[in-house]
């Protein structure tokens, strides 16, 4: 049986390492409010770096549960990442993109937010986390089978498209004032180290 364990894809290098830089993002998410705006998007655009790159290396998983995948991201968890990260950056948050109009198929011109991909990468990557760490291996298999199909069709754009608006603003040369040009003190901001999400996974990880 150990040898079973030894082999199974979800112990190998490359689910750890993604594992390791999962756990990573979401800490780090959760702490925007404790990093200046500069410091949020220099971090920001190193972490999502790593996320992009170890999720192109997932293995491919088949879901082993046949039911629906437990998911633990509620309206009011993203709404508090994204809204302190819209706070964060001010009007710097929204970037302009040309995609492919569903209705004409011809190329526009649209407003996306770095708040919103990060805060949508972050559903997905907490929900994945929170998974793997109930510890069953059925369990890991299905939540790695879950984010690796979300890679390919939904948070490995976001996490493109955030890197690239990331990329084009530290390139600004008065990126580095940008603590000075937003004000980001808010004596009320919460610390999101006390989430409901954290404590109900500081909860299960105390019953294993």
């Amino acid at each position: 049986m150990q040898n079973d364990s030894e082999n199974n894809f979800v112990y190998s290098q490359g689910v750890t390492d993604f594992i390791t830089i999962s756990a990573e993002f979401c800490l780090f998410v959760e702490k925007a409010i404790t990093f200046s705006p500069f410091d949020f998007l220099d971090k920001s655009r190193k972490i999502l770096s790593l996320l992009y790159l170890k999720g192109s290396l997932l293995p491919k998983s088949d879901y082993v549960v046949n039911e629906d995948i437990e998911t633990f991201v509620t309206e009011e968890d993203w709404s508090l990442v994204h809204d302190s990260i819209q706070k964060k950056l001010g009007s710097f948050d929204e970037y302009k993109d040309v995609q492919i109009s569903e209705t004409t198929n011809n190329p526009e011109i649209i407003s996306l937010s770095i708040a919103e991909d990060i805060a949508d990468i972050y559903q997905d990557i907490k929900n994945f986390i929170s998974l793997v760490n109930m510890g069953t291996e059925d369990t890991m298999q299905d939540a790695l089978g879950e984010c690796h199909a979300n890679f390919d069709e939904y948070w490995g754009q976001k996490a493109v498209n955030a890197l690239k608006a990331i990329h084009t603003l530290l390139l600004n040369p008065d990126i580095e004032n940008l603590s000075n040009i937003i004000d980001d003190s808010d004596p009320d901001e919460r610390d999101t180290s006390e989430w409901f999400i954290t404590q109900r996974q500081k909860d299960i990880n105390n019953l294993n």
